[in-house]
Formats: structure tokens, sequence, C-alpha cells
């Protein structure tokens, strides 16, 4: 059972293996939304996020013999790093399981904190399964990443320091994947203050605790599909779901594209790399129904690889306008090419890609296509770009950019 005296006691704990995230507030966010929001950088911690919390406190109240065993646990990654990290400072021996898609930076890290990796499965819930399976055969100890209380009371550590820091808190933002972080959370937070809101959120492609709650139990989705790797959960934790059933007002869900939009506002506002999972709890201030009050977004993670990254940045600036591509007829003869990049010119927007392709039709003279890709300042330039090529007679068709990096 989570109880008080449990969560002053880990707060204590993970002090040896945690950095003081203290609270950041965010004019841009508070701005955009009509409220004071305060950010809680997770994304800041040694390992990268919030799990070593629970999984340090988890490993402290095993008995020798349990950790002498080994120690294994399945995660997307934060969850790894974090047992991986702890076994290291008990001297214990770490198996990780995890899916084959997790980010390579989480893979790399686990493995440089001393631990065993094996990919296994698309999604959490394969690599679950397998690590399991492993614990039986074997003869190791679980940690189960969300499913436990003790790694829930670990996890609700962060909002003792919320509380610490600002008393006055109205609302709590806090990610759900499997559940362990948002019953850890929710439930210090009751306990410190009944009148608080806490507001689960989910990728909308990975809503299993949002529709377990509908269901009243504990369901399994057939399938997830989310960029949001860290909470890409089939099936919550049935332990800790009393707790999220009791202490969780409402669940919020966010689609990918509001992902990647926040993922950049991050960045340029705040100058912080936060994973897609971390970010839900930004995405989701634009869905709050409320005004003046003082906001808490649980930033659970940072761990992204270069490669994803790129991706994301790539795929925002598109969303926002800034780097689009239009294609156009044209006849081909000398001097037809220089025109349009006349009327490109003119109107400001940076040609970063030009392709000419001569074969579009038999009759190359009457039609060759030019796909021009550029930058522009947003949606706004970018019509007034095309707006001036069609001014000028050509028929500019908007098409998806690729291949830009």
């Amino acid at each position: 059972m989570m109880t008080l005296e449990k969560f002053e006691e880990a707060s204590e704990l993970v002090k040896k293996v945690t950095l003081n995230t203290k609270l950041i507030y965010s004019e841009y966010f508070s701005e955009q939304s009509g409220n004071k929001v305060y950010l809680k950088p997770e994304n800041m911690q040694y390992t990268g996020a919030y799990k070593v919390r629970g999984a340090y406190y988890k490993i402290s109240t095993l008995s020798d013999e349990e950790r002498e065993k080994g120690l294994i646990t399945a995660s997307a990654g934060n969850h790894a790093q974090g047992v991986a990290y702890a076994a290291k400072l008990y001297h214990a021996k770490a198996v990780i399981v995890m899916p084959t898609t997790t980010p390579l930076i989480k893979v790399n890290r686990t493995k440089g904190y001393g631990a065993e990796v094996i990919l296994h499965g698309d999604v959490y819930d394969d690599a679950y399964q397998f690590a399991c399976q492993l614990a039986e055969e074997k003869g190791y100890t679980f940690i189960h990443p969300f499913d436990d209380e003790d790694v829930a009371t670990g996890q609700g550590t962060i909002a003792m320091e919320i509380f610490k820091e600002l008393p006055t808190v109205d609302i709590i933002l806090v990610p759900i994947g499997g559940g362990g972080l948002a019953s850890g959370v929710s439930t210090l937070a009751k306990l410190l203050n009944p009148n608080v809101k806490v507001i689960g959120v989910e990728p909308a492609g990975a809503n299993c605790m949002q529709e377990s709650l509908k269901a009243g139990h504990v369901v399994t989705l057939p399938g997830v599909d989310t960029i949001a790797d860290g909470t890409a959960v089939k099936t919550p934790g049935s332990t800790i779901f009393p707790y999220i059933q009791k202490n969780i007002n409402d669940i919020i869900t966010v689609d990918d594209h509001e992902l990647i939009v926040s993922f950049l506002d991050m960045i340029e506002n705040h100058k912080m790399i936060v994973e897609n999972s971390g970010l839900l709890t930004v995405a989701a201030l634009k869905q709050l129904d409320c005004k003046n009050k003082k906001i808490v977004s649980i930033l659970s993670g940072g761990n992204m690889d270069v490669i994803t990254v790129s991706s994301v940045v790539q795929n925002g600036l598109i969303q926002r306008g800034r780097i689009f591509t239009v294609s156009v007829l044209l006849p081909d003869r000398p001097g037809e090419l220089v025109a349009v990049a006349k009327v490109v010119a003119e109107n400001q927007g940076n040609v970063i890609r030009l392709d000419h392709n001569q074969f579009v039709s038999i009759n190359r003279n009457s039609a060759v296509e030019l796909t021009i890709t550029m930058e522009a300042f947003g949606h706004e330039h970018k019509n007034s770009i095309v707006k001036a090529l069609k001014d000028k007679g050509y028929n500019p068709k908007l098409v998806q950019p690729k291949n830009l990096y």
C-alpha cells in the first residue's frame, strides 16, 4: 500500500541518485494557455528521466538474497536505465529486455551502466512477456517498470518536490504509459492536498488507461500507434489501477502531430530536448478549460537519439509552414528556370533543394517538372510565394517535402 510514510522514506532515499529538478516557470506556455505554467524537468536527471526514482527505491526494499539472484526488467528505455544504474550502485547483475524499436541512445546508455540488454518484440508488452519468461527460467528478481507499489512510490516523490516548491499548485499534468508515475504522483498529491487536480495525459494512439477507466477494469488495446515510445503500452498495471481510479481526475489524449509542435516549442522557448512522451503534458495545455490556474507539467524524460530528433524537427518545420515543396510544369526552353527563381527570390523564399525532371511528358518541349523545396517564415509567407507563382502564370502544386536531411 502507498502511504505518506513510505513516500517520505522514498523521498529521502532517492536524493542519493537524483538531481534537484527545480520547477521552471514558462512565460511562453503561460501566455499561450492563459495559466501560470511550471515545468518539472525530469529530462534533466542523470539518467535522462524520472524512472531512476522508482527503480532505486524498489531495489532498496529488496533483500540481499533477492538482489544477488540478479535483477531483470522490461522497458522501452527509461526504466531500463534506471534499473541498470541502481543495480550498478548495489553491485547487482541487471538484465534488461527492450523492444527492438527502442531508440539507440537508450540501448547504448543502458549497456553503459553495465546491464545486459536483450532486444525482443515490437512493443513493451512483447518485451515484458519475454522478461517474465527469463525471470522464471533463471530465477532473476523481476523489477516491474510500473505495476508495483514500491516503484510507484518512488516515482511519486516528484509530487513531494512539487509541493515543497509550489504548495498552492492547482493542477498537475502527468504522462501515462502503464500508470506507475501517474499512480504515485496522484496518490501523494491527494494525500498532501485533496483539492489538487491531477490529470493524466496519454497518446491518442496508446490510450490504454483511458479505455480501462471507461470499462471500469484493466483492458488491453489491440495495438498501439504513437511516436511517444515511452508511453506505448497496450495494457496498464492492474496493481496500481485502483490508485488511478481513486486519484486521477481526468485523462487527456494527445495526437502525435501535437507532440511534434510541442517539441519545437520546447526547443525554441526553453532550449531543452524533451522526448515525445515527456511532451504529452505540454501538448495537453491547449485542451485545458481553465484560466489563471497554477499548473505543473511533468516532463518525464529527454532520451532521444539524433535520428529521431532530426525527423521530429523536419516534420515540425513542415507543419509550421517553415519548409514546403512546390511542383510546377514549365516549357523546356532557356530562361524558364531563371524566371521561376526570380519570383521566389522577389518574395524572399530561400531555395534549399531543386529537382528538374525532363521526363514527365513524352514531349519534353511542352513540359518539364521543376520541384522546389524552400524555407519560409510560416504559412502566411508560404501562401504568398505560391500566390506569386500563380500570378506569373504558373500552376504550382504543393507536394510533400522529402529527403531534406
